[in-house]
């Protein structure tokens, strides 16, 4: 019961009471965000325009609530549920529960401490005096009343930090302990050490991560080139690939505020119908090679005939679909993305060589041919941009990286006005915290507020 609140929670539609359609849960989070990179052009205005525009990030706009609403509830939704086990749980189906609930909050303040914040100091290294964001605690944590109260204020990133390796080094101990999920709907110990791979890049510690996404995509196949893998259209956890998602029913989608409605030029929502077609950026399309399997996820500069008009323009993506009663899965965790971070760690220990040759297993099936005896921390940038392009981590990974945005070169496809250059570690980078948790919250007041 508990965990099928939160899953629901994770894809509810308009959870600011507002009614808008670029509010659909934890998915909406990550295309918003993702429309802050310059990796995706929206065709035309419509829904995430001031995101694309990097110009919703204030204390009173809407999107800086969504973001804070959508985590915070998660924590509260896990909470429940960690209230339950003061002692830990002595059963694996308590152990099973417990631990689900601790990866979801530690996943939770991951993404918080990089939305309200440079986790990332300018060299890289965890910003770890930084202000973070509240500790949401309970009882069960061993906390006293009085450090319950205090941690509601802004802890250190250092202390987030702390917090999200706990609760996640805590999930994978409890998921390890026999616990075996229904579906992929469910968290177990592989979706676990994923988010506690996706920490440890985050935290510089790089032969955790390595150790952490190796274990975690172990027993996945990489999907190949075909029509039930590259070319399925990203509906389906049925995919071999995939590790974690939502199975969307009749019952649970959200029509036209939904993912696809937003990133597929296929499905007939705001992209597909023509009100905003994705994109892909011209520069990075022309940088992706023409072996490359996954350039076939756009068309080229020149558009092809596909199944919608929107589909057809030039750069117009093709790598979502769309299922008839709009229950296309979505997708959180797939085994390429542990390569990647499993890859970039070797590249960050100076083992270039080692990266290579675990990069190689993605890219026999993504680039037939290729071959590099090393790589660098850029390579596996670009590989990223490529293989998760729209899933969500476009954002995050310019942040860590200590990257800016310039979509103003010479033949850009960007909508004009927004074809804007953004300098790494601006104030646009992060958000500010949302006004009502000033207004509501007496730890936070406007002096604690992130600067503009």
């Amino acid at each position: 019961m508990f965990l099928n609140g939160m899953w629901s929670w994770m894809v509810t539609y308009s959870q600011t009471g507002n009614g808008t359609h670029d509010d659909f849960g934890y998915m909406g989070a990550l295309h918003a965000t993702d429309m802050m990179s310059e990796d995706i052009v929206m065709a035309s205005s419509h829904w995430f325009n001031y995101d694309y525009q990097m110009d919703n990030h204030q204390e009173p706009y809407r999107r800086t609530l969504c973001h804070w609403l959508n985590f915070y509830t998660m924590i509260a939704k896990a909470n429940e549920i960690i209230s339950l086990y003061p002692d830990g749980g002595d059963t694996v189906a308590k152990k099973g529960l417990l631990g689900q609930a601790q990866a979801i909050r530690g996943l939770s303040y991951l993404h918080l401490i990089q939305l309200y914040q440079f986790a990332t100091a300018e060299d890289g290294t965890v910003n770890a005096s930084a202000p973070g964001v509240p500790l949401i605690y309970t009882p069960a944590d061993g906390k006293t009343d009085e450090e319950i109260a205090a941690a509601k204020g802004r802890n250190t990133v250092g202390d987030v930090m702390a917090q999200i390796e706990l609760d996640l080094t805590n999930a994978v101990e409890n998921l390890e302990a026999g616990y075996k999920r229904p579906n992929k709907n469910y968290i177990d110990a592989s979706v676990a050490n994923g988010i506690l791979a996706r920490y440890y890049l985050l935290a510089n510690k790089w032969q955790d991560a390595a150790n952490a996404a190796s274990k975690a995509r172990q027993g996945y196949s990489l999907m190949p080139a075909s029509p039930a893998g590259l070319y399925d259209g990203f509906v389906t956890v049925n995919n071999v690939e995939w590790m974690w998602g939502f199975a969307h029913t009749t019952e649970t989608q959200t029509t036209y505020a939904s993912f696809f409605s937003m990133i597929s030029n296929i499905a007939p929502g705001y992209a597909g119908i023509g009100y905003a077609p994705r994109l892909i950026d011209a520069r990075l399309y022309s940088q992706i090679p023409d072996t490359d399997l996954r350039k076939k996820w756009f068309n080229g500069p020149e558009g092809a005939e596909q199944a919608t008009d929107a589909a057809s323009l030039p750069y117009a993506s093709v790598k979502f679909g769309h299922v008839d009663d709009w229950t296309e899965n979505y997708m959180y965790m797939r085994a390429a993305e542990m390569v990647l971070i499993e890859a970039e760690a070797y590249v960050r220990m100076g083992d270039g060589a080692k990266g290579a040759q675990v990069l190689k297993e993605l890219m026999d099936l993504r680039q037939p041919g290729w071959n590099r005896p090393s790589v660098t921390v850029d390579d596996i940038h670009f590989q990223r941009r490529i293989e998760l392009w729209g899933e969500g981590f476009a954002y995050y990974d310019l942040k860590r990286l200590n990257k800016g945005i310039d979509r103003t070169y010479e033949g850009n496809n960007h909508l004009a006005g927004y074809d804007i250059k953004v300098p790494a570690r601006d104030t646009r980078w992060y958000y500010q915290i949302p006004l009502r948790e000033i207004q509501e919250n007496d730890l936070i007041n406007e002096e604690d507020q992130n600067p503009l």
